[in-house]
């Protein structure tokens, strides 16, 4: 959605248009967008005063979207779904009265945007061995929330910490990680036994693509992340005989065609697509562009 976003802006809209951090964590995807004209900011100061700005699919803090307003900058939120959810509990927790411990990584962009919702209320935790040293004001009211892009084995270890520190916690009814992070996981765990290798499209700065691999690895087979069949080493693959070809959920479809076609070319390779889990979630697109479609 945030790709297709900032696609229907290139092309219903006067340029220049600016995009507040990556649009999604894939340097395909950002360099590709570059290439086209947009500028990727990390400050608002860097957007002219009524320009067109979208907010990236991982999230901003209300002090961005109160800086752009003082700008009078176009405002675009591309934000995903599954994140604005991660953000509208925090800020239901918050008022509350309860202390918000936010399972995730620090200095992510989705991590910096929730903990803006409520900066005086939510601790991060990293880690199982952070729970141990955790003060909260109130032992009775604690709750949980979870960065949308983590491992699922990662966020149930530090978890189930919590809730034995924390016998009260309560967490929303519906878990935070998403639908695809969980799919491609488990896509992972299942078809890392029948192979001897796995690679993983996606950029380094991906956190559900560093995810995908370390958990092969965790599987017991050798994982490689790369953008694009540029970074594949023909090295890796002596005595290779099975690879898992997977790829992070903003990872664009024909960068893993080229690398299947990169397999095919140097190996020979015959491709077996696997499907664990069908996929059919849409979002709409924000609604600042959808009176464009609907012109």
């Amino acid at each position: 959605m945030a790709i297709e976003s900032l696609d229907l802006a290139l092309e219903s809209l006067s340029p220049p248009i600016y995009v507040y951090h990556e649009i999604v964590h894939n340097k395909y995807v950002v360099d590709r967008f570059r290439r086209r004209g947009v500028t990727f900011v990390d400050n608002l100061a860097d957007v002219p005063p009524g320009a067109t700005l979208l907010f990236s699919a991982h999230g901003v803090s209300p002090e961005i979207r109160r800086i752009a307003r003082e700008r009078k900058l176009r405002a675009i939120d591309a934000t995903c779904p599954l994140v604005t959810k991660v953000h509208l509990e925090a800020i239901k927790y918050a008022q509350a009265g309860y202390t918000i411990l936010l399972i995730g990584h620090e200095g992510h962009d989705e991590v910096i945007g929730t903990m803006g919702e409520a900066p005086e209320a939510i601790v991060l935790v990293e880690s199982p061995e952070d729970v141990a040293g955790l003060e909260v004001i109130d032992e009775g009211k604690v709750a949980y929330l979870t960065q949308t892009t983590l491992s699922v084995d990662d966020a149930n270890r530090i978890i189930a910490r919590l809730r034995e520190r924390f016998p009260r916690i309560v967490s929303p009814p519906k878990e935070d990680i998403c639908y695809a992070t969980q799919n491609r996981q488990e896509a992972v765990s299942i078809l890392a036994r029948e192979a001897d290798l796995a690679i993983v499209l996606g950029s380094q700065n991906s956190s559900n693509s560093q995810r995908l691999t370390e958990l092969a690895r965790e599987r017991g087979i050798p994982a490689h992340l790369v953008d694009g069949p540029a970074d594949l080493d023909p090295a890796w693959f002596g005595g290779v005989e099975t690879v898992l070809v997977t790829a992070g959920a903003s990872a664009p479809e024909e960068v893993v065609d080229q690398c299947l076609d990169w397999l095919r070319e140097k190996f020979d390779a015959a491709i077996e697509p696997r499907s664990i889990r069908e996929e059919n979630v849409s979002f709409p697109l924000p609604r600042e562009l959808q009176t464009v479609v609907a012109k």
